[in-house]
């Protein structure tokens, strides 16, 4: 079993091991007599840094450690970016990449205040914790999870962190710790428990990298919650996180503002009266089409001949899409009861609508099926309509009209 130096000194960056193994396949990885890398686990993700032997000088041995993974019987693999010539029982410095430790430790310490602070105001127990490459997260055993609550939590994470509380670790048997009142005791049963000790606020069984006082967490950022299966899911950021996070969102904001030629303060308002105008816009711009579209079928319809006691009418558009064409054949079928229409539309994406008024012989979704043999792409349809989108254009014209004069038999 791996020695874990972390459980110890969650700010150890460097060490010296002496390698139990090393494997090649199915990737390279040594094993470790003590580690100060942590593994993956509890919703911590793993270490990255650098592993060199002690008998290499020069430094030309230098490996980089890209995961950490614990295996179950306690052995932690250390997987490399390449193999290396570290031998089995040779003496090697681990070196922690320690701007990833410092996030990582900031994270997890911010979520034990958080998920307390939600026990303390609001008897909201977390039942599980991620962490990602960019924000973390709780889920909160909840049905409902209002803002003014969300805003409550901020708050007292972020005095916890202002009073700088000591941030402690002590072992305890899992007997000993059913009395201590802790905030959550894991599932399975352990001969020792690793206690997280945040004075006079939180006491909770964890085995990851902490603080050792609530200082060094820095400033807690809560950024959305949403509802999730298991209750409501809330998202946040901590320390040099937060702080980034908090200069990329007013950035941006400041930006849209000077797009918007308003005041940083204005633009939610100023975005809503921009999209209330485009959704009049919209409505207008859809009512100008169906006039258009009304006005279009009923000049087609007049200088359509009849051929075999119907009208085919057959257009090629290159200024109108794939909606106009639809809404101009819709109208057609329905303005008259013997009419076909095979339209065409080499916007970009081109487009195909085959139509026929109900009661007309023909499968307009066979005979599209029959065009796209020829131009290539994609579509399908019922009797009365199909539609599809072709992957070429060439000779449209010439393929429409060669269809139009087998119906018009």
């Amino acid at each position: 079993m791996t020695e874990h130096l972390y459980y110890h000194d969650s700010f150890l960056y460097e060490f010296d091991a002496e390698v139990l193994d090393s494997v090649s396949e199915p990737r390279p990885c040594v094993i470790l007599d003590r580690t100060a890398f942590y593994p993956t686990s509890g919703g911590q993700v793993f270490d990255t840094g650098w592993i060199l032997s002690l008998s290499d000088k020069d430094g030309s041995n230098r490996l980089r450690v890209i995961e950490v993974v614990e295996r179950e019987d306690g052995h932690i693999l250390h997987i490399l970016e390449n193999a290396g010539s570290v031998q089995k029982e040779s003496r090697v410095r681990g070196s922690i990449d320690v701007d990833r430790r410092r996030d990582h430790i900031q994270q997890h310490s911010g979520q034990h205040v958080l998920s307390a602070a939600f026990v303390r105001l609001f008897n909201l127990s977390t039942v599980s914790f991620h962490m990602g490459a960019d924000t973390c997260s709780i889920d909160l055993e909840t049905q409902s999870l209002t803002s003014s609550q969300v805003e409550a939590a901020e708050e007292l994470a972020n005095s916890v962190v202002t009073e700088d509380r000591p941030v402690t670790i002590r072992f305890a048997t899992q007997e000993e710790a059913r009395s201590l009142g802790l905030r959550k005791l894991p599932p399975v049963e352990r001969d020792k428990l690793r206690l997280i000790d945040i004075h006079d606020f939180d006491l909770t069984a964890c085995g990851g990298t902490h603080v050792s006082a609530t200082g060094q967490i820095g400033p807690i950022l809560l950024r959305k919650t949403e509802k999730v299966r298991q209750g409501w899911r809330v998202e946040f950021v901590c320390g040099k996180r937060a702080v980034a996070t908090a200069r990329r969102d007013y950035s941006s904001l400041s930006e849209s503002a000077v797009l918007l030629s308003t005041q940083l303060w204005d633009t939610p308002q100023t975005v809503q009266k921009l999209q209330e105008e485009s959704r009049g816009a919209r409505k207008a711009r859809e009512q100008l089409l169906e006039e258009l579209a009304d006005l279009y079928a009923g000049r087609l319809l007049s200088e359509a001949p009849h051929a075999g006691g119907r009208r085919v009418i057959v257009r090629t558009f290159t200024d109108r899409d794939a909606v106009f064409i639809k809404l101009l054949a819709q109208r057609l079928t329905r303005q008259a009861s013997d009419v076909v229409v095979l339209l065409g539309s080499t916007c970009d994406p081109a487009a195909l609508v085959f139509a026929q008024s109900t009661g007309q012989p023909f499968d307009m979704g066979i005979l599209l099926k029959k065009a796209l043999t020829q131009l290539g792409g994609r579509g399908g349809g019922s009797k009365d309509m199909a539609q599809g989108g072709p992957a070429r254009v060439e000779n449209l014209d010439a393929l429409l009209s060669q269809l139009a004069s087998h119906l018009s038999q």
